[in-house]
């Protein structure tokens, strides 16, 4: 039987070159069944045709170039889908990205559908006029911390890039109603928007983006101080079926009336995010956690009117929840955890946060360790009654793999943020 070398194919008594028994699409067809990229890139080192091949296949890149090293790279990877230009926060170099750049991305990328450039300080509203002239099958655009772009540039952006469904503007402290204006007019399938700390955000854009953005799934309008309750209410009936992450970490001009909104009306509502949101009462909390089957990442956090009764509700009423962070509620104490008891009940908690609760005691966190089987991580810091030593003089028992964050000297996982 004849075997396949880089050359050729060995048979009886004669050498054919593989490149002339397998057409371009059978090649592919062999590509494609490669799984890893090591593979792939081992494909391409057979010869220059399977380097070609392998480079028009390739999906994703992640670079960092000049404009002529991007031409290049357009010239070779033709079917490039998903391009990552971001800079750490830490190690960025200045001015990085250029708006030369993304004009070279914009003609020479016609086929982009995710475009991820985080922490490029040197792009400006040129270079977004020019992704939003060249890129029309843009799906996916995060220009996080990009603080030089303003509602100019991005409107661009919506105004060519109509099948735009993520859009993250973290950062970006020029942004205002204006652009979530355009999005509504432009974007109809637009699901998820990051808003974060682009505080020049109110009620009025709200309500505006929704009119015509009516599935938006994830919606991150934490540090957005100037949001309040008529613009989440707007949202939680516009949204309804589709919303399931919601971020209003800081929005201090929240109340009760938004957290009843939601309960009224987002039965799909899977994170929560209602950190400093100090308005909120009890009540509130009660209502969302009986008609939130789905909830699974709770941080309330400096809510300060949350008590026993409506934090004993959340963990026997939500069963689905992973998360909770009730970090600095000060009034809370080993009465929350009560409903615990039960040796029948079980959670499937993995991440508790109760640092700064000076009421908790070692008693409420041997319940809490009793019906969370599935804990990860937990954080007792600033709890003076709940100390490595108390813990181990009560034989209480973690479970296996948990870190038990007692003074700060841990990592923390990075699901709340």
């Amino acid at each position: 039987m004849g075997e396949i070398g880089e050359k050729g194919i060995a048979g009886e008594g004669e050498e054919t070159c593989i490149n002339e028994r397998l057409r371009d699409d059978e090649l592919r067809a062999v590509l494609v069944k490669l799984e890893t990229d090591k593979d792939k890139e081992v494909f391409g080192l057979v010869c220059k045709k399977w380097l070609y091949l392998q480079s028009t296949e390739r999906k994703k890149l992640c670079a960092r170039a000049g404009p002529h090293m991007l031409r290049k790279m357009a010239a070779r990877f033709t079917r490039l889908k998903d391009l990552d230009l971001s800079q750490s926060a830490s190690r960025s170099f200045y001015p990085g990205v250029t708006d030369s750049d993304l004009s070279v991305i914009a003609t020479g990328f016609t086929a982009l559908r995710l475009l991820k450039l985080q922490n490029c300080k040197g792009i400006t509203d040129a270079g977004m006029v020019a992704i939003g002239s060249g890129l029309s099958s843009l799906q996916s655009l995060d220009v996080s911390y990009c603080r030089k772009l303003t509602d100019k540039g991005l409107s661009a952006v919506t105004d060519g890039c109509h099948d735009l469904k993520s859009l993250h503007l973290a950062g970006c402290r020029f942004v205002t109603d204006t652009l979530l204006k355009s999005l509504s007019k432009n974007c109809p399938s637009l699901e998820e928007l990051g808003l974060q700390g682009c505080t020049n955000i109110t009620d009025t854009g709200l309500t505006a983006l929704v009119d015509g953005c009516k599935h938006i799934k994830h919606l991150d309008v934490n540090k957005c101080t100037n949001v309040g309750d008529l613009g989440i209410s707007v949202i939680a009936e516009a949204c309804s079926i589709s919303l399931k992450t919601l971020k209003l970490l800081d929005c201090y001009k929240l109340g009760d009336k938004s957290i009843f909104a939601l309960a009224n009306h987002c039965k799909n509502l899977e994170t929560l995010i209602i950190g400093g949101c100090r308005d909120i009462s009890s009540d509130s909390i009660k209502s969302l956690v009986a008609t939130s089957p789905t909830l699974k990442i709770l941080r309330m956090d400096w809510c300060l009117n949350v008590s026993d009764a409506s934090l004993n509700c959340i963990l026997s009423q939500c069963s689905c929840l992973e998360v909770l962070d009730i970090g600095c509620c000060e009034e809370v104490t080993d009465a929350a955890f009560d409903g615990l008891r039960n040796p029948e009940f079980h959670s499937g908690l993995k991440v508790l946060k109760v640092s700064n609760c000076p009421k908790i005691t070692v008693l409420g966190i041997s319940m809490v360790l009793e019906a969370c089987r599935s804990l990860e991580y937990l954080d007792v810091r600033s709890c003076p009654n709940v100390t490595k030593a108390g813990c181990e003089e009560a034989g209480l028992r973690f479970p296996e793999g948990c870190k038990v964050n007692y003074t700060g000297s841990l990592v923390e996982p990075d699901v709340l943020n």
